[in-house]
């Protein structure tokens, strides 16, 4: 049954991506063994995070930078990862409709996921469903990741181009920085440029762009100005995208770079797995029983981590 899945998967039938994409939100072992399968074929897409603070307009470059693509007879995967519904447990905004003008264009997947209490921003089965649509044929995938004010540092572990959108509003270049999202940018865009204070804002982070260490081989960020609903400034943006692709790539950098991802993916899923299993029932089981004694002050807490953990070592082996 997954054999015949996988196939219509390379061959981009979109029922077929949709199913594997749901498939590995479950994260369960058809998931692992479908991420298996397709794992071969994995790599010739290229990942372009887009991330920043509420209301700077990531969804309208998102779309108008697909529709350029889509000129360029380019094939767009995104993945729009929005918060978690208390209700539902599913994604909120439903990006789909906000993207109606694309959602109908057979080179373009679009996929709303949940965080799933990601404090990131960037749902961990996003990166699955980046490798899904990488396997079915997509040139760029789009991670467009929620703007909530926390680090979104996790986007960096699954893009191959971060781009941090900004507005001339609320001092955003000051947020950036307190947000820790100058260290993940490889670029950043000031939408809405047209509005007052823009210029400024544009000198103040490029005053704080010119602290950063660098030498002669190292990336030049650049600050893109767009109005994206009117389309302004989106071009300059796959430029940059393009510019900054292949610096990567003259400097063997690329490779590199993915392999320091796929390392923290690999720790992560790693981590996962033994956390899943350490809190399997017998250690619960334990961890219940001796919450008495930590209360009563009979044993502290590090007593009762080093027991729960030598109880997980006899168990496997």
């Amino acid at each position: 049954m997954q054999n015949a899945l996988v196939e219509k998967l390379l061959d981009n039938e979109r029922r077929a991506v949709a199913r594997s994409i749901s498939i590995v939100e479950t994260s369960n072992s058809d998931s692992v063994q479908l991420l298996k399968k397709i794992f071969p074929k994995i790599g010739s897409a290229y990942r372009v995070g887009i991330t920043g603070p509420p209301g700077a307009g990531k969804s309208t470059i998102t779309n108008q930078l697909t529709k350029y693509y889509r000129k360029q007879n380019k094939k767009v995967g995104i993945i729009a990862v929005d918060p978690t519904s208390p209700f539902t447990g599913g994604a909120l905004l439903g990006d789909r409709v906000r993207m109606t003008e694309i959602g109908n264009d057979e080179g373009v997947f679009i996929r709303s996921m949940a965080t799933r209490g990601s404090l990131g921003g960037l749902s961990k089965r996003a990166v699955d469903a980046a490798d899904v649509l990488d396997a079915a044929g997509y040139d760029y995938i789009l991670l467009e990741t929620v703007g909530v004010g926390q680090s979104e540092l996790d986007i960096a572990s699954a893009a191959d181009t971060t781009i941090v959108v900004l507005v001339p509003e609320s001092g955003d270049a000051v947020q950036a920085m307190k947000a820790g999202l100058m260290e993940i940018a490889d670029f950043f865009v000031m939408n809405k440029s047209d509005r007052p204070g823009s210029e400024q804002a544009i000198a103040s982070l490029q005053t704080i762009l010119m602290m950063r260490e660098h030498d002669e081989k190292s990336w030049m960020f650049n600050i893109i100005k767009t109005i994206a609903p009117e389309n302004i400034g989106i071009v300059e943006i796959a430029d940059e995208i393009g510019r900054h692709r292949e610096y990567l790539t003259s400097n063997d950098l690329l490779l590199k770079r993915r392999e320091q991802k796929t390392k923290v993916r690999i720790k992560e899923i790693v981590e996962n797995k033994i956390k899943s299993e350490l809190w399997n029932e017998s250690g619960e089981i334990l961890l219940n029983s001796s919450l008495v004694k930590v209360v009563l002050g009979t044993s502290s807490p590090y007593d009762i981590a080093e027991k729960i953990v030598e109880n997980f070592k006899r168990n496997e082996l």
